[in-house]
């Protein structure tokens, strides 16, 4: 198990969150996932096996952009 820390670019509203907890939820391997439109941050619970550019590109197709990943 392991803690993604994600920074995107373009989030304006609890909407926007929602679109990207969902689009991130989907993606197998994914424990939890939490997004904040306020701080622009993804809290991302993974298996091992989940990489950052699958985290990436899901964030990327609903229009958003990964700008940091910690």
């Amino acid at each position: 198990m392991k803690k993604i820390k994600l920074t995107i670019e373009g989030m304006h509203c609890g909407s926007c969150a929602g679109n990207i907890e969902k689009a991130i939820g989907k993606l197998e391997g994914i424990e939890s996932v939490s997004v904040s439109a306020m701080t622009n941050k993804a809290i991302v619970q993974t298996e091992d096996s989940v990489n950052e550019g699958s985290l990436t590109n899901a964030v990327k197709q609903v229009g958003y952009r990964v700008i940091a990943i910690k």
